[in-house]
């Protein structure tokens, strides 16, 4: 797809922005707009977030790993459970001020479908949705997992040799 295309899916977009720091749901707003997202809703917590998704679910959610109450993490928990929640496969995109690679590796185990360090770029944030937009990739669900089938380590021509991360 060209890039006209990917800013018109951006442009469509309905976004919820989850963070319970109001100036960081300002400067992630700010960056969205100037990518193009036109739709934009803010929660300030887990809590509130559940109840905006439940509403009116939205194309993607931008979450706050640390959040009093409800965290990013165990927002994701009940948000990938089919069955018991309405919107399971809505493609989610971690934020977190910490890159330690246990966060990373905890978010691609509960289901995350990209993970971002703050501070966050517009050009950052433009390629994660442009990757989710065009890129999608598959919901699976396995041995208690169920979120975007994971991406392989390294391209080999030996399927015993990938392996998930």
């Amino acid at each position: 797809m060209n890039a006209q295309r990917a800013e018109h899916l951006i442009q469509q977009l309905n976004v919820l922005l989850v963070d319970d720091n109001a100036f960081t749901r300002k400067i992630v707003r700010g960056l969205l707009n100037v990518i193009g997202v036109k739709s934009i809703t803010e929660a300030g917590d887990g809590i509130a977030a559940l109840e905006m998704i439940r509403a009116a679910p939205p194309d993607v959610i931008i979450l706050d790993w640390e959040m009093p109450l409800l965290n990013g993490p165990e927002l994701v928990r009940i948000v990938r459970s089919p069955g018991v929640f309405p919107v399971p496969d809505v493609p989610i995109i971690m934020l977190s001020g910490h890159g330690e690679r246990w966060r990373i590796v905890e978010s691609v185990k509960i289901g995350v479908n990209e993970f971002l360090c703050k501070p966050v770029s517009a050009k950052t944030l433009f390629d994660r949705l442009v990757s989710i937009l065009l890129n999608p990739r598959e919901t699976v669900q396995f041995e208690g997992y169920y979120g975007p089938a994971p991406r392989l380590s390294a391209p080999t021509d030996n399927p015993a040799k990938r392996r998930a991360i």
